[in-house]
């Protein structure tokens, strides 16, 4: 009981700092982009510490851990190199994701395709942050049964109270910064783990004889060392079954996203997969190493049962913390690994509430809705992803299955529409639709058949039929939605050059475009100098006018009068965001939200720095515009003459 006062203690000092980091930033949060993206602002190293931390869960550990225990380097490919090679991957890909202008997915679907996608994939992806956020929360369960006896409701109360507080507070700026520091427990953790394993291991026991480091690694046999011990055959579907979820994974997009430039962005993801390298690759399989040493009959158990051996060594480390180490030690490790949980789940929480409140109840059920009611929404939606995966943690046991079966659903329902969608100009809505739909179907399918039919312990029913099927069929589930993706869209109409646009330069460049000409002289262009807001975050420039109409604004009478008379405003993905489309970089032209109330109407756009003048000339020939449909409805909407 006194290990357990002892980590209460140092918990609530360590949440306590949590929570003050989120009431730090919501006084900072003026829209959704602030409180979705930390205001596109954030450097290599918070990109790089917080990408890492999501990744690495107190689940992953100890699951790495037992994994290498029993398979050695050979198990490498069900999680590890999968995160180290989905976050490189994501760094060749950031010159496409980082100037999309979207701040979800499923937003971004419906530019490229139609309304008809983003819903659905809204719905997808936040089941799929669920059951992320459940592996996390089930990691934590078992350090708290195992390190003070008690029951998985604490663990469940612990995480959700504290990522419902910052978070909600703070946004994605206080998931960044709380990575951050959650990184550094995570990773001190792990080594200061593996130099008391392996000192343990060196000094022997009671069971075990002592023995020299050198020795401990020599005695390791050239199997446990070798990554392809389980086939290349193996090692590709493994390859195939996980990283094409991961790299379409919402949550490392909206990272990017955040970035406060492209090089930030690539550099971070470069970063982030070498971090993970550190602490997976390095630090847990010097622990495995010793800990086979501390508990020879676990790697022995393997060779009786099979993976039913993962009961044993999955906890492993933590039973190593509760016999050999202090108190103290005990209940810093207790911290260290209730970070490790928070930093993940957190991640997955932001994301999966970002489709709930942007792509659900903006998008359908209110997109007139005020700023100051989308924060409101935005608390919320992160509060019910914490919720759902609170309760879906006591019906969930397997740490990495959990982890798995929402890979595969992502991989198989929405890669080749997210990705065919940003390079495959040819691709439609009917084919994104058609593969969404096929692959979620089939996948979600197989899944629940292989979990029915497989008895405790046994190789998987699927994996019985046919090896392609293992990891419950998910290449079966990919490679039909991919077929009825490109079929149906070689069948089927091409996309209209609007939906094109945003994605490719060359559709952009066939829009009407009209000449900017300002008369620097005009007293209305002298005013918005002086009230226009406009700062520089790394290769981009921020621009931002905040102006209230004369009365309250009909936001849908509005948008359609402004569409009429001037064509070229267009609305992408839905009335919420409203684009006047006047070059091929859509986040640099002008667009319109509603502001805090019902009478703001905030202009915005996010031009290259240097073009940072011509663009201020383009945001007052948008104002005049839109006052001018303002009128026709018979409100007014005036520059002040200061701020």
């Amino acid at each position: 009981m006194q290990n357990y006062q002892m980590f209460l203690s140092l918990m609530a000092v360590y949440l306590l700092g949590l929570i003050g980091i989120g009431l730090y930033f919501t006084k900072r949060q003026k829209s959704v982009t602030d409180f979705w993206l930390a205001g596109r602002k954030i450097k290599a190293l918070g990109i790089g510490m917080s990408a890492a931390s999501s990744w690495m869960t107190a689940g992953g550990i100890l699951a790495v851990i037992g994994f290498y225990m029993i398979l050695g380097m050979g198990s490498i490919w069900g999680f590890v190199a999968p995160n180290i090679l989905s976050l490189l991957i994501i760094a060749l890909l950031v010159g496409k994701i980082k100037h999309l202008p979207a701040i979800t997915q499923p937003e971004l679907l419906e530019q490229r395709y139609s309304s008809a996608l983003r819903g659905p994939v809204a719905i997808i992806i936040a089941i799929v942050m669920v059951l992320f956020a459940v592996a996390d929360i089930i990691g934590f369960s078992l350090v708290l049964e195992i390190f003070f006896g008690l029951s998985p409701i604490y663990a469940v109360a612990i995480v959700a109270l504290a990522i419902s507080l910052y978070v909600t507070l703070g946004g994605f700026s206080a998931v960044i910064w709380t990575d951050m520091i959650q990184f550094i427990l995570l990773a001190t953790f792990s080594l200061v783990m593996a130099v008391l394993v392996l000192n343990a291991a060196t000094a022997g026991s009671a069971d075990v004889a002592s023995i020299s480091a050198s020795d401990l690694f020599g005695n390791v046999s050239s199997e446990w060392w070798n990554p392809f011990i389980i086939g290349i055959p193996a090692v590709m579907i493994f390859v195939f079954a996980i990283i094409p979820g991961w790299i379409t994974e919402q949550d490392p997009w909206q990272r990017v996203w955040a970035a406060r430039d492209a090089r930030s962005a690539r550099n971070g993801m470069i970063l982030g997969s070498f971090l993970i390298f550190l602490v997976f690759g390095v630090a847990c399989s010097v622990i495995a190493i010793g800990l086979n040493h501390l508990y020879p009959a676990i790697p022995a158990l393997y060779q009786e049962i099979g993976m039913g051996a993962m009961a044993q060594a999955e906890p492993a480390l933590l039973v190593f913390i509760e016999q050999m180490l202090s108190p103290v030690t005990l209940a810093l490790a207790g911290v260290g690994l209730a970070a490790a949980a928070m930093s993940s789940a957190d991640t997955f929480a932001t994301s999966g509430g970002s489709c709930l409140s942007r792509d659900i109840y903006q998008r359908y059920i209110k997109p007139d809705a005020t700023m100051k009611e989308m924060m409101a929404i935005n608390r919320i939606s992160v509060l019910v992803i914490v919720l759902a995966a609170s309760i879906f943690s006591f019906y969930i046991q397997g740490i990495i299955e959990a982890i798995h079966i929402a890979t595969f659903i992502a991989s198989a329902s929405y890669f080749f529409p997210l990705m065919g969608g940003l390079f495959w100009k040819r691709a439609t809505k009917e084919g994104a639709l058609a593969g969404l739909i096929v692959g979620a179907v089939t996948q979600i399918g197989l899944t629940i058949i292989d979990i029915i039919k497989t008895p405790p312990f046994a190789p998987t029913y699927l994996s019985g039929i046919h090896p392609a099927l293992d990891h419950h069929g998910v290449i079966a589930g990919m490679f039909l939605s991919g077929l009825a993706f490109f079929a149906v869209s070689f069948m089927t109409k091409p996309s209209s050059t609007v939906n094109l646009a945003p994605f490719f330069a060359s559709e952009a460049e066939k829009l009407e475009k009209e000449e900017i000409k300002v008369d620097e002289s005009d007293k209305n262009y002298q005013k918005l100098l002086k009230v226009v807001e406009k700062e520089t975050t790394g290769d981009r420039a921020i621009i931002k006018l905040n102006l209230e109409a004369s009365a309250t604004l009909n936001w849908n009478k509005f948008v359609a009068e402004l569409r009429s008379v001037h064509p070229s405003w267009i609305t992408p993905s839905g009335l919420d965001s409203v684009y006047w489309l006047t070059k091929a970089d859509m986040l640099a032209c002008v667009s319109l939200t509603r502001g805090h109330n019902e009478k703001e109407i905030w202009f915005s756009s996010e031009p290259m720095a240097e073009d940072m003048d011509d663009s201020i000339k383009e945001l007052f020939v948008a104002f005049k515009q839109v006052a001018e449909a303002m009128e026709n409805i018979g409100i007014l909407l005036s520059l002040p003459s200061d701020q």
